[in-house]
C-alpha cells in the first residue's frame, strides 16, 4: 500500500494483482506488540516459493502456511528419512500449535489451502489425515501392529490435525488420561503401547505428526505447571498468526496453476521417503557447533519451559529444509532457516503465554493491585478477590505475566504462620 484511501466498501477501489485482474485487498497492520515475522531465511526453498504463491490469494498468514505445510510434508515422508544424534533418531515429525484469534486469525483458511496443495500432491494425504484425539489408547489404536487375527495397520504415517486444540488440553488434565504421556512418546519415536486385559496394543515405528490450533488466552487458561514440568508441551513449534488482508471477493481459487510446483512437491516427497540418514555438510557443522550453546541456554519463565527443546526442533526444522531441497546433506541454508523459524516461534510463545494482553483474569488482578497500592495485595487476597473461580495454576500463570511485564512485583512478608506473599503493583 502507498498511502492511498481505498473504501472497504468499493472494490473498484482496490488495486488489482496484475497476473489475475482481482483486486489485491487491504493489507491490516499488525496488533500493538505483536512479534515482528520470521526473516526471510525462513521462507527457503520450496516451501518459500509455494507459500509466496498461496499467501497473496488468502488472507491467513503466511506464517500459518509455511509451518502447516512443513508439518504437512514431514508427515507424508514418513520414517525413511532421519538425523541422528547420539543414539536418537530424529525423524522430520513435528507437532504444531498455532496461536490466533478464534475465527478472525484464518487459521483454518490456511489449512484449508494446505491440505487442498498436499492432496493434489498426494491423493492419498486425506487418508492419512485424523481429528479427534481424545486418549492414548484410541492414538495407539490407529497406528497398531499386528496382533493375531488383527492385521494392524500397514502404514504408520498419521496427522492429526485439531481445529479446538483446548480440548486436548482439557483431556490430559484428567488423572486417568493417557494422551499426555503417549504423545511425548510418539513425538520421541519410541515405541507406543496400550497395556489393558481386554485389548493390548502396541504401535512401533508410528510417525506421528500433531496441528493444533488454539487462541493465546486458551493456552494461558489450560496450560497447567504439570504440562509445562513433563515436557508435554515443549514438543510442540508455537507460532503466532493473524489475519494479514482483506480479501472480501476472495482471492485467486488456483494461485499454484501451471506453476508447476504441485508436481515438483508431489517428486521431492517421493524422493526424500527414501533418504536415510542425512547428516551436516562441513560448512552447517561449523554453524551448528556456533549455534548449538546459544540453543542449549535456559530461559527463564513459562515460556523458557516451553522453548526448552530448542536444539531437537531446530535440527528437525533443518532436515525438513534438506529434504525439500531434495538434499543428502544438511546445508547451512537450511540450518539458517531453522533457525529463523525457532526463533519465531520463540519469540510466539513468550508472547502468547507471558503477556497479558487480552487476558481477563490478569487485568482484574492488576487493576486490583492498582486500586491497593500502597499496601498490596496477598495470593489469599487474590484468590478471594476472584471468587476463588480462578485455579492455582490460572492464578500463578496470571501473576507470572504480570510479573514479566513489569506490573507487579512480590515481596514476602512474615506472618503468624508461614510466611506470605504480598504483591503490589508498579507504580506507572
Amino acid at each position: 500500500m502507498t498511502g492511498e484511501v481505498i473504501s472497504l466498501f468499493d472494490p473498484d477501489s482496490a488495486p488489482s494483482d496484475p497476473a489475475t485482474g482481482q483486486p489485491a485487498g487491504i493489507t491490516l497492520p499488525a496488533p500493538a506488540g505483536w512479534p515482528a515475522p520470521p526473516s526471510e531465511e525462513a521462507f527457503h526453498g520450496l516451501p518459500g516459493q509455494l507459500v509466496a504463491k498461496i499467501a497473496p490469494h488468502t488472507e491467513a498468514d503466511p506464517v500459518a502456511i509455511l509451518t502447516q505445510l512443513l508439518v504437512c510434508c514431514g508427515a507424508l515422508i514418513g520414517r525413511g528419512a532421519h538425523f541422528r544424534v547420539e543414539a536418537t533418531q530424529h525423524h522430520p515429525n513435528q507437532f504444531l500449535l498455532l496461536i490466533g484469534d478464534s475465527s478472525r486469525a484464518r487459521k483454518g483458511s490456511s489449512f484449508d489451502h494446505v491440505t487442498r496443495l498436499l492432496t493434489e500432491a498426494d491423493p492419498a494425504f486425506p487418508s492419512r489425515l485424523r481429528t479427534g484425539l481424545s486418549s492414548g489408547e484410541g492414538l495407539v489404536w490407529t497406528v497398531r501392529d499386528p496382533n493375531g487375527p488383527d492385521a494392524g495397520v500397514a502404514d504408520k504415517r498419521l496427522l492429526i490435525a485439531e481445529p479446538e486444540f483446548v480440548s486436548v488440553l482439557k483431556q490430559t488434565q484428567r488423572e486417568i488420561n493417557t494422551l499426555s504421556p503417549v504423545l511425548r512418546s510418539a513425538w520421541d519415536g519410541r515405541p507406543l503401547a496400550l497395556l489393558t486385559r481386554t485389548a493390548p496394543a502396541r504401535a512401533t515405528n508410528a510417525h506421528i505428526s500433531i496441528i493444533g490450533h488454539i487462541t493465546a488466552i486458551e493456552l494461558r487458561r489450560h496450560t497447567t505447571t504439570v504440562e509445562l514440568a513433563n515436557g508435554f508441551l515443549n514438543r510442540f513449534v508455537f507460532a503466532l498468526v493473524r489475519r494479514m488482508r482483506l480479501l472480501p471477493e476472495g482471492g485467486n481459487p488456483e494461485p499454484l496453476k501451471d506453476s508447476g510446483l504441485v508436481r515438483y512437491l508431489a517428486a521431492t516427497i517421493k524422493h526424500a521417503q527414501a533418504a536415510g540418514q542425512l547428516k551436516l555438510n562441513p560448512a552447517a557443522r561449523e554453524l551448528w557447533w556456533h549455534t548449538y550453546p546459544q540453543l542449549t541456554q535456559p530461559a527463564d519463565g513459562p515460556a523458557g519451559t516451553l522453548t526448552a527443546r530448542a536444539e531437537a526442533h531446530t535440527i528437525r526444522l533443518a532436515l525438513l529444509y534438506a529434504l525439500l531441497d531434495g538434499q543428502r546433506h544438511i546445508q547451512p541454508q537450511h540450518l539458517q532457516a531453522a533457525l529463523a523459524l525457532w526463533d519465531y516461534a520463540a519469540r510466539s510463545a513468550a508472547w502468547a503465554l507471558e503477556s497479558t494482553a487480552g487476558d481477563p483474569l490478569a487485568h482484574q488482578i492488576h487493576a486490583a493491585l492498582k486500586h491497593s497500592l500502597p499496601d498490596g495485595l496477598t495470593r489469599t487476597q487474590l484468590r478471594d478477590l476472584t471468587h476463588r473461580n480462578a485455579t492455582t495454576a490460572q492464578l500463578d500463570q496470571a501473576l507470572a505475566a504480570l510479573a514479566h511485564d513489569g506490573k507487579i512485583t512480590s515481596n514476602r512478608i512474615l506472618t503468624n504462620g508461614r510466611p506470605a506473599e504480598l504483591w503490589t503493583a508498579t507504580p506507572s
